[in-house]
């Protein structure tokens, strides 16, 4: 199974958003792995919500993608204070 999460840097008010398919591993990742990377740069992160999106990664992906070209940090907490990215889900699946 593949999930669409979202992270939180407290310290640097941003919102990350990525694809896994194990969200525990990939905080761990984002938290602690020492190489420079983008979210190195914005520790600590905190997992704010993270949706199963099913089990194919391009379609994880996809959702992914949504999500970044968004670029509006209430759109985000919208999702994360809703809880669900159904009607996202719903709309790429109908796509072909």
């Amino acid at each position: 199974m593949f999930y669409v999460y979202i992270l939180y840097s407290a310290g640097a008010d941003k919102y990350y958003i990525g694809h896994t398919d194990d969200v525990n591993r990939r905080l761990l990742e984002h938290n602690e792995i020492s190489e420079k990377s983008y979210t190195s740069r914005f520790r600590p992160w905190e997992l704010k919500v993270f949706f199963p999106v099913g089990e194919e990664r391009g379609f994880a992906m996809k959702i992914e993608k949504h999500l970044k070209k968004q670029k509006n940090k209430l759109y985000l907490e919208e999702i994360i204070n809703r809880g669900n990215i159904d009607n996202i889900i719903k709309r790429f699946s109908s796509v072909g």
